[in-house]
């Protein structure tokens, strides 16, 4: 029987978090970008994140890395997937657990640490921008999951006021999505799933034009049936 070698001979490498906080800014999709201050990467843009600590689980790592990075705290954040190709990060072995969070009401950020700066930036400004590590597959990955949950969650009324109109609603989709979303089609799907939305039976002219129907999130958590993306219809 072959035997296992001691714990010792194996070479250490590090585990770390990296974290897609997602929001929608004036109908764009934003991403959380800081500029590393330090090697390796220096300068370069990148997602926050950074080593878990030998007294923390995932989760508080990830939480951590993101306040002291770029002063910012979120209500839910969930595990997005792990990362561990042998040449992703130039010091050692490093395996990270990224992380997705989704932001309603996004604050400006702060750089600390070893950030030299923090911000907001249009998705599709960067998506063809080196950032630092393998980055840009995580936040790719991101951006999917995040679409993905919009098609059979009510993830989306989080994005939108206490009290939104359906067009509010569908500027959401379209940002996240990436694609013009026919009104009417939009506006009949969202009123024929139960629980998605209900009505205040109070308008607004905030839009301009008409008075529009406003609503408040329903009581479903998923979508039956699911409101599929343009691409994925018959």
């Amino acid at each position: 029987m072959t035997r296992k070698p001691p714990t010792a001979a194996y070479p250490p490498f590090g585990v770390a978090v990296d974290l897609v906080v997602l929001t929608v800014v004036e109908a764009e999709l934003r991403v959380l970008l800081i500029v590393r201050g330090e090697e390796p990467f220096a300068g370069a843009l990148a997602l926050p994140g950074g080593f878990v600590r030998p007294d923390e689980d995932l989760e508080q790592a990830a939480r951590r890395e993101l306040a002291e990075e770029t002063g910012l705290r979120v209500a839910h954040i969930e595990q997005l997937a792990s990362y561990g190709e042998v040449d992703r990060d130039p010091r050692m072995r490093v395996v990270s657990v990224a992380h997705l969070a989704l932001v309603p009401d996004p604050a400006t950020p702060t750089a600390g640490t070893d950030a030299a700066g923090a911000s907001w930036v249009t998705v599709d400004a960067i998506q063809d921008a080196a950032l630092a590590f393998d980055h840009a597959r995580i936040l790719r990955d991101g951006v999917e999951r995040a679409r993905a949950k919009l098609e059979y969650t009510t993830l989306a009324t989080a994005f939108c006021p206490p009290e939104f109109t359906i067009g509010e609603l569908r500027g959401v989709y379209e940002a996240i999505w990436g694609q013009e979303l026919d009104p009417r089609n939009f506006s009949r799907k969202v009123l024929s799933t139960p629980g998605f939305v209900s009505p205040t039976g109070s308008t607004t002219t905030r839009g301009g034009g008409r008075p529009a129907r406003l609503y408040r999130a329903g009581g479903a958590v998923f979508l039956s049936p699911p409101l599929r993306r343009p691409s994925d219809d018959g």
